[in-house]
């Protein structure tokens, strides 16, 4: 599959949006009836939950487009290709994999995508540049994960938190490089609680991003990477049910907005550069979690997982210097694009309420 940068094909698009997400999705999102249309959007109850049409969408984000072939869904214009299908949960921009939340519903012949994932994913992919207070930074934390006594996954070539390392020092050398004021959690093999990684990062008073790199374990059989950010309030930790304390909002909830993007920019970035370079992968998605360094951070976050020390494959991809350097090449390329496409305000004044 051809992988491209979401963040980077959608430039053009964000800079011709002419209202603003904020108003027009809380206007539109009062106390729902079962069907109904509510500020220019086609609204539902499904299941207790608050839903949005897919034509409504067609027509908010401009596409072109609508195509419906048994339970696929496909919304196109000439940047971007949305790919749905209906009763599953997840959803494909430009190649980039996403998990949503909550399932593609459909009514009779519509298909509905839940106002959770149209307001706290899809909504900041297409238009970044409506994120406030998200382009003004030039300082990047990177947290390369374990350490010391805590050496993380582990296989016969060597420890992730060796690797994690690695990638974080060649990513701080680069982004210097391009201007920016790197910092790290760690530049040893020391260990760190994960509450002092975000006690570090919340010392850094500048605007900053925080980019946490890892790598997986898991069976045999498991591979690829994924890239988390924070669950919004209502939202589960990926792979379990929904308990009482998801509805409490974090600290890090703050910048569920400017995380989407962020991840966004990473994991298609690091993609692209795996498709270039002809490096086999496998896209498990940017999904959503309740991870302890991006529950307590107070910049935009994110952490990634660059493949699994437990595959035979990835395992010696992993140990691998120019895989290494590609995904830190990657982290790099992001954080410039979505520094750009972030800092891109529209001058048009959203509509009054």
């Amino acid at each position: 599959m051809q992988y491209r940068s979401l963040i980077h094909s959608l430039t053009f698009l964000w800079a011709r949006r002419t209202v603003a997400a904020g108003s027009v999705l809380c206007a539109a999102m009062g106390p729902l009836a079962h069907a109904a249309t509510v500020s220019g959007w086609e609204v539902a109850k499904i299941e207790g939950r608050d839903y949005v049409s897919v034509e409504s969408m067609k027509r908010f984000y401009s596409f072109s487009k609508l195509t419906r072939s048994g339970g696929s869904i496909v919304l196109e214009n000439a940047k971007v290709e949305m790919n749905l299908k209906a009763g599953g949960n997840e959803c494909l921009m430009n190649g980039v994999k996403f998990v949503f939340t909550h399932p593609v519903a459909t009514v009779g012949d519509k298909a509905y995508v839940s106002r959770m994932d149209l307001a706290k994913l899809i909504d900041p992919v297409l238009r970044p540049n409506f994120i406030k207070n998200a382009g003004d930074f030039r300082t990047v934390i990177l947290d390369p994960g374990h350490g010391g006594k805590d050496p993380g996954a582990t296989n016969p070539l060597g420890y992730e938190a060796n690797y994690n390392l690695k990638v974080a020092e060649r990513a701080k050398s680069l982004l210097q490089t391009q201007g920016f004021k790197v910092v790290m959690t760690r530049d040893s093999n020391r260990y760190l609680s994960l509450q002092e990684r975000v006690d570090f990062a919340n010392a850094i008073r500048e605007n900053a991003v925080f980019v946490s790199i890892h790598f997986n374990s898991g069976g045999r059989a498991a591979r690829g990477i994924e890239t988390f950010t924070l669950s919004p309030p209502g939202v589960s930790h990926y792979g379990r049910g929904l308990i009482a304390a998801d509805s409490q909002e974090r600290t890090g909830n703050e910048h569920d907005s400017a995380n989407i993007a962020l991840a966004t920019s990473v994991h298609g970035s690091i993609l692209r550069r795996f498709n270039d370079r002809k490096i086999q992968s496998f896209d498990r998605g940017i999904k959503r979690a309740r991870f302890s360094v991006l529950s307590g951070v107070k910049h935009p976050a994110i952490l990634m997982e660059g493949g699994f020390m437990t595959h035979p494959y990835e395992a010696r991809l992993i140990a691998n210097e120019t895989y290494q350097n590609e995904i830190a090449k990657g982290i790099v390329d992001a954080v410039a694009k979505y520094r750009f496409a972030v800092g891109v305000k529209s001058t048009v004044k959203a509509p009054a309420n």
